[in-house]
């Protein structure tokens, strides 16, 4: 599974250049309609849309071949055909994450699923890298199913704390180091302690 981290990374540069090709179809525009001399610049009609269409066809294109890049996304679609290997039952309730156990250990490219239960408020369960980037979170509603099926691809520690505004208490909502990933052949590093972006 692709990690988060290089999907951000891999669409920031896209983006960045989707986003100067769309500026430079309103530059084009606005020379079009006046040019440097004081005259209006008439742009032929065909051009212009050709030039539209083939953003319109890359902006679509670029959707297509990043949609089996988002981590989430194979997981989401095969849900229903998934076992998980673990099973991990949280409870939240005025503002505290009740867990099994202080340290959770997780094994590497194992399916798991995190079964969460709000017992009075709606909260956020988000698991967060050292260097506080995001790996992966959903929102907790009461009297709702709330789970979250994940598998992790490589080593790591990670943090978990409420991504939902819960009132002011909510801020408190984090617990350090709590997931421990072992048995990959990799590490994520921005996930050992020092680890940054």
């Amino acid at each position: 599974m692709t990690d988060s981290v290089d999907v951000l990374n891999m669409l920031k540069l896209v983006y960045t250049l989707y986003t100067l090709a769309v500026i430079s179809l309103i530059g084009w525009f606005a020379l079009g309609v006046v040019n440097p001399k004081g005259k209006p610049r008439i742009l032929k009609p065909a051009t212009f849309y050709t030039y539209v269409g083939a953003l319109i066809t890359v902006g679509v294109a670029i959707h297509i071949v990043t949609f089996n890049k988002i981590p989430w996304v194979e997981i989401d679609f095969k849900r229903d055909s998934l076992k998980a290997a673990q099973v991990v039952n949280i409870t939240i309730e005025d503002h505290k994450f009740m867990l099994p156990s202080p340290k959770i250990e997780l094994k590497c490219n194992e399916y798991v699923l995190f079964d969460v239960t709000s017992k009075d408020l709606t909260y956020g369960f988000g698991i967060f890298r050292q260097n506080n980037s995001m790996v992966t979170q959903m929102q907790v509603v009461p009297g709702s199913k709330n789970d979250l099926m994940w598998k992790f691809g490589k080593n790591g520690v990670y943090h978990l704390r409420s991504t939902e505004y819960s009132g002011p208490k909510g801020a408190n909502m984090y617990i350090k180091d709590v997931f421990e990933v072992k048995g990959c052949a990799e590490d994520d590093k921005y996930s050992q302690k020092g680890g940054s972006l």
